[in-house]
Parts: structure tokens; sequence; C-alpha cells
């Protein structure tokens, strides 16, 4: 079966800052189905969840006859038919899990029931990205074509020991050989389901990983807001056009070292710190921003 983007339907598409909720509230529901296969009862709707959406759910669930229209659904309960207590059963989420730590939820979830977990990696050009994208029917912005190819995270089993049952073929690939490596990549993810009890170092590692991708998202949101705040000043204290240049030049390179000190973890400005703390990348910002800062203007931040 197959859960693709129901909630995209909407005409009222949500907010980037929106998506991460949306994806753990399908995740919820999706738990929920799992649950009702693998102990063989009703489908029950959660006691939080968004009426339209967990709408939508059941709808796809109804589409691929995996749950029926009984009586029962005036108590938000559903009975499970035939097909979806048939083994084997294979979920498919179709959508661009762009992060890898998008991926590893859905890991998690295989793990806790102990089902088999792989991926599946259309490599697309950004020019046939581009060029179907001009052919829906509701085509997105080109900008958005941009920015998620600069975003993707290819599957990277050497890095990631979870992600070892991945396939990565051409989008544009459609022969017998990619139809049997996609038929071996099921049947080894349904021969092999994840274990729940796993080496603590891979699963340490692994959680240090996604971690550490969060830091560096926050740490770059907040380096900017001080970067603009500063400039801002600046151009308040009538500091000169060319050596408001100078200083955007000086701050922009500050922010990137610390960024990518960060993304390498070789913690220059954190001496000998174990682990990273949001407020102390702010605090050693700040300490080097304003030695940039004297040089152009002498007003204490």
């Amino acid at each position: 079966m197959s859960f693709s983007s129901f909630d995209r339907k909407k005409e009222n598409s949500p907010q980037p800052s929106q998506w991460k909720l949306l994806r753990q509230e399908l995740l919820k529901y999706l738990e929920c189905f799992l649950m009702a296969v693998i102990n063989g009862c009703q489908v029950s709707a959660p006691p939080n969840r968004t009426a339209a959406m967990w709408e939508d759910f059941i709808t796809c669930l109804k589409h691929q006859d995996l749950v029926s229209s009984a009586a029962l659904e005036t108590q938000s309960c559903y009975l499970l038919t035939k097909t979806a207590v048939s083994r084997p059963l294979f979920l498919i989420l179709d959508d661009n899990f762009y992060y890898q730590s998008m991926r590893y939820e859905v890991y998690q979830l295989a793990r806790k029931y102990s089902l088999g977990f792989c991926q599946l990696f259309l490599d697309c050009s950004l020019e046939t990205c581009l060029q179907r994208n001009g052919q829906r029917p509701q085509a997105l912005p080109a900008e958005t074509i941009h920015l998620m190819e600069g975003k993707i995270e290819k599957p990277n089993p050497e890095k990631n020991a979870w992600e070892h049952n991945s396939l990565i073929i051409p989008s544009t690939t459609c022969s017998s050989e990619a139809s049997l490596k996609l038929t071996d990549l099921l049947l080894t993810a349904l021969e092999n389901p994840v274990t729940y009890i796993e080496d603590n170092v891979e699963q340490k590692k692994a959680d240090r990983i996604i971690c550490s991708t969060n830091v560096l998202h926050q740490a770059d949101q907040m380096l900017r807001r001080i970067v603009s705040q500063t400039m801002k000043e600046a151009k308040d204290e009538q500091v000169l056009p060319f050596n408001l240049k100078l200083l955007a030049e000086e701050l922009n390179k500050l922010k990137a070292e610390f960024l990518e000190d960060l993304k390498h973890g070789n913690k220059k400005y954190l001496c000998s710190q174990e682990t990273v703390h949001i407020p102390d990348i702010i605090s050693f910002f700040h300490y080097e921003k304003d030695n940039i800062v004297r040089k152009y203007f002498s007003k204490p931040h």
C-alpha cells in the first residue's frame, strides 16, 4: 500500500514551519494502523488529532481496501479488511524525505515494532525535475525545485548503518534490471526486520548525527539574526557605505567559519567542551563579532 502526501491536496498549503508537525502527526496515525494490524484489532483514532487530516488518512486506507466503512465509523473505529491482515504487507511512504533525519523517524518506528525497513532513492537531475514540474497541473515555483535540490540528502550507508538497506537508481531508468533490484530490496527488508535491541554504539552515533543537524540549523538561524541586527545598528550609526560593505563581509565570513566549525565538530571556538550548547555558541560569536564591530563604530553592543 502507499501513503502519499495527501495533506498537500488542501487548498491552503501549510507553511514550511508546519511541515514537521504534520509529518509527526502522520507518523502517529501510521502507528495506530500498525498497532491494529499487529494486534489484529480495530483502527482507533488517537485522542489528539486534526480532524481533516485524520479523515484524509482513513480515506487513503479505504481506497486501498485496508479498512471498511463499518457502523463503528461513528465511534472513530474502523475494521481491518482481509487485505490489511494478509501477509506480506508493504507500506510505501511516498514523499521527498529530503533530510536524513526525516527518514530516521520512520526507521525508529520500524525498529519499535520489529518491521522491515528500506529506502528507494530516485536520483533525478535538476533539469529533469524542472521539466517534469512544468508539466504538472499545479506546478511548484522553480525556486522551490532549486531549493530542494540543494537540501536533499542521499542515503549514506557508509556513514549511517541504519541506511544499509537502500537502493539508488536513476529516475529515468525503467529496466528489468532496476525492477529486479527493487524486488530484492523489498524481499531483503521483509526477511530482515529491524530489531529493537541494537548495538548501543551505532544507536548513539545515529542519535548524535540527528542532534548535530538540529544544533547546526538552530545556530544558523540565530547567527543570521545577530548579523542582521548588527548591520541595522551600523546603519543607524551612519557608518559609511564602503565600510558597511566591509563589515558585512567580515560578519558573514565569521558566521560561515562558526557553522563550518560546528559542522565538522572541530570545536575551535568551544575549547574542550564535549557537548555543544546553543547559548555557548551565541556567546562566543558575540565576543568575536564585537571585536570586528569596534573597527567600524565605537558604540558598545
